[in-house]
């Protein structure tokens, strides 16, 4: 499935990277990496496992901290943050984790709950109720709002921890292997929520993955994350119109048409 036309304001520039670089110990994870995503962008950063994908969005969002290079996101200065600003960042970014980081013992609807209660103390409970509803009607699982973690299936999980992030209304969504571990219909399922989270919520979003069917699916633009550096950037056909051979078996090996 190709991704589909998205409205995208290129004169907004939501996070800004310049020269990035990390390391642990003697491994070069990141390599003087330049990056823009734009208001109401789908980016894709597609890569092997262990190539810095993941260290590239915890970079972002403040978890880890880069070497070298500069990181604004919003209009801030990400290193520069103190602990207050930084948590006050963080409240405009959404986080999907790979493994949907639900708490076990709390039901859906607690799940919800959790970051609104934490995070805006002054909600009453009709505007707590409306706000679970509303972010259950879009992951379309309304039905599981008493449910537990356990008794729902892997794509089922994936969509409560998108409803959870998506319950602060961030304006950005990072989505750490959106796909892993979950059928191909699912997969197909999760790629269609991430563009209509982008197209009603008008979120701009960075998709962390090395699965080339949720690139093709998903991705407004793609850039191709090898040896710590940004070698191919564009659309997917762009990105794979190549004869680079660290790129082309990466194609023939993930990617069915």
């Amino acid at each position: 499935m190709k991704k589909g036309t998205s409205n995208i304001d290129r004169s907004n520039t939501v996070i800004t990277i310049r020269g990035l670089e990390k390391s642990f110990g003697d491994l070069d994870v990141l390599k003087n990496i330049d990056m823009d995503l734009y208001q109401g962008e789908n980016l894709v950063v597609l890569g092997r496992s262990g190539t810095g994908k993941s260290v590239l969005i915890k970079i972002i969002s403040g978890l880890l901290k880069p070497d070298k290079g500069q990181v604004i996101v919003l209009g801030k200065d990400v290193a520069r943050l103190s602990t207050p600003e930084l948590r006050e960042l963080r409240q405009k970014i959404g986080f999907s984790f790979q493994h949907s980081a639900l708490y076990d013992s709390m039901t859906v609807r607690e799940n919800l709950e959790f970051p609104l209660v934490r995070n805006q103390r002054h909600l009453k409970r009709k505007q707590i109720n409306q706000a679970i509803e509303e972010v259950l009607e879009a992951v379309g699982l309304s039905q599981a709002i008493n449910q537990m973690p356990s008794e729902l299936s892997g794509g089922q999980r994936k969509r409560i921890g998108i409803a959870r992030t998506l319950i602060m209304k961030p304006e950005i969504m990072l989505y750490d292997e959106p796909t892993a571990g979950l059928d191909p219909i699912t997969c197909t399922a999760i790629n269609a929520l991430i563009n209509q989270v982008q197209q009603r919520y008008n979120t701009s979003s960075i998709i962390i993955t090395h699965d080339l069917a949720c690139a093709k699916a998903t991705g407004d633009r793609i850039v191709m994350l090898l040896d710590g550096k940004f070698q191919r950037e564009g659309t997917f056909e762009k990105v794979f119109d190549t004869s680079d051979d660290r790129i082309k078996p990466f194609y023939d090996y993930n990617f069915t048409e």
